[in-house]
């Protein structure tokens, strides 16, 4: 009964990516620390075609060190479109930094992931000084923001998390914090997120194929965790 109970399943095994979307992915090349060209841009889409992915979001940095704008993207975009010539449906959006420079690029704009989201993030150790307020002026531009990857914000502790929930924010899982990718915390913190069922929809956040390959097609979760997976998956058709 208790080796039931820490019983492991395959994701890849389980079949629960098959047909889905993924919405958040660095793979446009040459634009932001994810792939350097476009030979890596199409190894990145064929291996998550070969996972089972069909429709795939991709999401490049915007950021006071990284200046793309939305003009550039949509360039780089169709350039990577013309040369594709895969299964996936390929859309795209951008990740937001809330830093500095974040409010204006409001008026900017904005690359939207779907209709109404917009993928934020914040640094990994510290909140911008103005986290509420950016947020709230994400509502007030009349989108909806959706923070990346909680789980890896070193800064934030569970009434962090309940306070952001409270005031209706989303929540998107990067489904390898749950391989330990990212270390022991965000893995900690992301299994504890997934049993409060906090998150709203699950992304990749491919950058590249070293170690994360590996580690992906080696990852297993419990059944409740598996579980849970295949809901946010099935969320994300609805972006």
């Amino acid at each position: 009964m208790f080796s039931l109970f820490r019983k492991r399943y395959s994701v890849l095994a389980s079949e629960i990516l098959k047909g889905k979307t993924d919405v958040h992915a660095h793979i446009l090349s040459g634009v932001d620390d994810g792939a350097r060209d476009t030979q890596q841009s199409l190894e990145l889409l064929q291996f998550l075609e070969q996972m089972g992915y069909r429709t795939l979001w991709l999401t490049p940095h915007v950021m006071e060190d990284v200046r793309n704008t939305t003009e550039s993207l949509r360039k780089c975009f169709e350039s990577l479109v013309s040369v594709y010539q895969g299964v996936c449906q390929l859309h795209l959006a951008a990740e937001y930094m809330l830093d500095a420079g974040f409010e204006n690029k409001l008026d900017a704009d904005p690359l939207l992931l779907g209709k109404e989201h917009l993928l934020v993030e914040t640094s990994y150790f510290s909140p911008p000084v103005n986290l509420d307020g950016m947020l709230k002026s994400v509502w007030e531009k009349g989108y909806r923001p959706l923070i990346a990857h909680p789980e890896r914000y070193e800064y934030m502790g569970e009434e962090d998390y309940k306070n952001l929930k409270r005031k209706g924010y989303e929540f998107q899982l990067n489904i390898m914090s749950l391989s330990g990718y990212y270390g022991r915390r965000p893995k900690a913190v992301a299994e504890q997120l997934m049993e409060w069922g906090m998150y709203d929809y699950v992304g990749t956040d491919i950058h590249h194929l070293d170690v994360y390959q590996d580690m992906f097609e080696k990852l297993s979760l419990g059944k409740e965790q598996l579980m849970t997976l295949e809901h946010l998956l099935t969320r994300n058709e609805s972006i």
